[in-house]
């Protein structure tokens, strides 16, 4: 069943791209490709929750299934709750991309969950984590876009294409400032300490500061729109660093978060 899945999933999610592309005046077409990729990507997370006796959170590649689930899910509910399709094909190929990334390095998978990971906050925490990466990694391919839009054609900066990205934003903010709080209240449960500047909970504070940062020069409006969407991809470029980047320094070997590549 895992096998299967997977390669559905990629597939539905790519001809959702193009059905978006190509037959703009029948967008349910795509909805109906990208949907048949949310199950069967579901159906996958599910199949190896039951296969593996926990939840598949663990590892980085685990998470980057959640990561590639969770995307376009959230593009498609974004855009019927708003809509407008304007993240359909961003949301699908990062769906498309994160998925194919596992399978072309596929994952050691084993039934172990180390003490500190067995707490009722594992789940919630990691699985918050996921949805604010979503939204923000949709905030900032869509604010890519638009300044290379603007780049290519000479025209100014819409002021829906940086609405778009700010929605995500305020969407993903709130959600990783939760993960932050529950990761804090996990740790005092794990090791009695809320907060112990290990490697791993700086750089989820420096991602949660870029994002800040963003949404207080977004309401000041002090800087030009390119200032604004520059600010936005770097603040994904943090939150990368947090997510993968952490785990390939050599402060990685000193991070209680390191359970043989597992992710936050």
């Amino acid at each position: 069943m895992m096998a299967i899945a997977a390669p559905v999933a990629i597939g539905g999610w790519l001809l959702a791209s193009g059905a978006y592309a190509f037959g703009r005046k029948k967008p349910w077409i795509g909805d109906v490709f990208a949907m048949l990729g949310v199950l069967a990507a579901a159906l996958f997370l599910a199949t190896l929750w039951t296969q593996l006796g926990r939840p598949p959170l663990r590892t980085l590649g685990e998470t980057r299934w959640w990561y590639a689930t969770l995307v376009p899910t959230l593009g498609l509910l974004i855009g019927w709750r708003f809509q407008t399709r304007a993240m359909a094909i961003p949301a699908c190929l990062m769906g498309a991309m994160f998925a194919w990334i596992n399978l072309a390095n596929p994952d050691h998978l084993d039934k172990t969950l180390m003490p500190a990971l067995q707490s009722p906050w594992f789940v919630p925490h990691v699985v918050v984590y996921m949805l604010a990466y979503s939204a923000l990694g949709l905030s900032s391919i869509l604010g890519i876009w638009a300044l290379g839009k603007s780049v290519i054609t000479k025209q100014p900066i819409s002021q829906e294409d940086t609405d778009v990205p700010h929605r995500m934003v305020l969407i993903g903010f709130p959600l990783l400032t939760c993960g932050l709080l529950f990761g804090a209240i996990w740790a005092k449960q794990a090791w009695g300490h809320y907060w112990a500047w290990d490697p791993k909970e700086t750089w989820a504070l420096l991602t949660w500061g870029a994002y800040l940062i963003y949404l207080h020069i977004r309401l000041k409006n002090v800087m030009k729109p390119k200032v604004t969407l520059g600010i936005l991809t770097l603040g994904f470029a943090v939150l990368m660093a947090c997510w993968f980047g952490i785990n390939l320094m050599p402060i990685s070997g000193d991070s209680v978060h390191t359970y043989t590549r597992t992710a936050d």
